[in-house]
């Protein structure tokens, strides 16, 4: 009994070691990402995740040079999401073309992906639009745009990471 118990023990050590290394790189993604799924990291490893156009639009609050950016005019279908920590924001259903130079939106996937902060900068009133789980500045959201929402979600290309629609789908 007492062989059997010691080789039972040896046999759970030996499966939790070796099942945790398959499971080791899913553990450093999540480093720095609390519980509640926020994202957390200092400066230095947001430079290290990011090109310094995406760490100065990001997480210096900066704004691209209008028709400059990758998407502002691209017409690929997908989901644009947050290319600091990846949670979807925008569907390419919702995508339309402003003039700006930017590319808009006329609502979010959810409302609850984003959150809107007042920016009172370069003397004037806007309202800013950051992703809710790791408040990476995206871009402003205004009063202008199309029905149904009557808003527009004016981006930043560098804030965006476009997930095609097919992306992921066995071809056939």
């Amino acid at each position: 009994m007492r062989i059997f118990a010691g080789c039972l023990i040896a046999f759970l050590v030996v499966v939790a070691v070796f099942g945790m290394r398959g499971r080791q790189s899913t553990l450093q993604e999540r480093i720095g990402t609390p519980m509640n799924g926020r994202v957390e990291k200092d400066d230095d490893e947001w430079r290290k995740r990011l090109t310094d156009e995406q760490f100065r639009v990001t997480r210096r609050k900066g704004t691209e040079r209008a028709f400059s950016g990758a998407y502002w005019n691209s017409k690929k279908e997908g989901v644009f999401e947050c290319v600091c920590c990846g949670q979807p924001l925008f569907d390419t259903a919702t995508k339309f073309d402003s003039g700006t130079g930017w590319p808009s939106f006329f609502k979010p996937i959810e409302e609850n992906h984003i959150s809107l902060v007042a920016d009172n900068s370069l003397f004037t009133r806007r309202t800013e639009v950051i992703c809710s789980r790791c408040d990476a500045h995206l871009g402003h959201v205004f009063e202008d745009g199309p029905a149904p929402t009557g808003l527009r979600y004016c981006m930043n290309s560098a804030a965006l990471k476009l997930t095609p629609k097919d992306a992921g789908k066995p071809s056939q």
